[in-house]
């Protein structure tokens, strides 16, 4: 069990709460790579472990951004409230799905995340003093990235930041924070969803959580040193690196099945 691959992905783990501490999401985005293709482990045993290693890093993180006023409230408990259902629904259409098509979904998706947060401009001077949380449109988008949490396994951060951003015109150390509170939600319901595809045991959790916290903490540090549009910058940039990285390991796979 204790590889050499296994070992590399308990060091790259570090990345995971990086990026969760720097940008509020981008965590499963490098998580599930770092699984499959360092660690080698199963596809659906990969997701599951996303979700659980993802979703107890944020909590913590989420935390540490409460106690500094960086978290709303309302939009919390609509996003993760909905997002809870929708993340049930979506892991009941994993197992539906190849696994290279499923890669390749999660790579399409975070390419037009990260063209739209790399090249956005700033908008921060256009947003209202307080955050404007419309309820049925917060509750709409959190059932929709719930889904895609359960359906993808991913902790929905980088879905998550750019939605409240647009619909609930936060600020981005705002939307950092809240983000961290509804990717810690959404993982739970997510996890219980996948816990039969769990066959590692949870000593790979332990490790994998261990190493993200060392980064969280690092991300959380970095992150109040730099300015809202370079964090965004970031944010796209990340998920424009790892969706080629993706797209390049599922192109022959995907062919295979295409062609057969």
């Amino acid at each position: 069990m204790w590889t050499a691959g296994v070992w590399a992905a308990v060091v790259l783990s570090g990345a995971i709460g990086l990026s969760l501490g720097l940008i509020g999401g981008g965590g499963s985005i490098i998580t599930v790579p770092v699984l499959i293709y360092v660690a080698g482990l199963p596809v659906r045993e990969a997701v599951a472990l996303s979700l659980a290693v993802v979703g107890t890093t944020a909590a913590v993180g989420a935390i540490f951004q409460a106690r500094d006023g960086n978290v709303h409230g309302k939009a919390a408990f609509l996003y993760g409230g909905t997002g809870m259902v929708g993340a049930a629904i979506g892991a009941r259409l994993t197992p539906l799905v190849p696994a290279p098509v499923l890669l390749t979904l999660f790579a399409a998706l975070m390419i037009w995340v990260g063209l739209r947060m790399a090249r956005g401009r700033s908008e921060e001077g256009d947003l209202p003093q307080r955050a404007e949380c419309v309820a049925w449109k917060c509750a709409l988008a959190g059932l929709v990235i719930g889904t895609l949490t359960g359906f993808l396994g991913v902790g929905g951060g980088f879905l998550i930041v750019p939605a409240l951003l647009r619909f609930a015109k936060m600020r981005m150390p705002l939307a950092i924070g809240t983000s961290l509170v509804i990717i810690a939600v959404n993982s739970a319901a997510g996890f219980a969803a996948h816990l039969s595809d769990v066959q590692s045991g949870m000593s790979l959790v332990l490790a994998f959580t261990a190493a993200a916290l060392v980064g969280l903490f690092a991300g959380m540090r970095l992150g109040k040193r730099m300015k809202p549009q370079r964090l965004k910058t970031v944010f796209g940039a990340v998920s424009l690196a790892v969706a080629a990285y993706l797209i390049a390991m599922n192109l022959g796979p995907l062919w295979a099945l295409m062609t057969h």
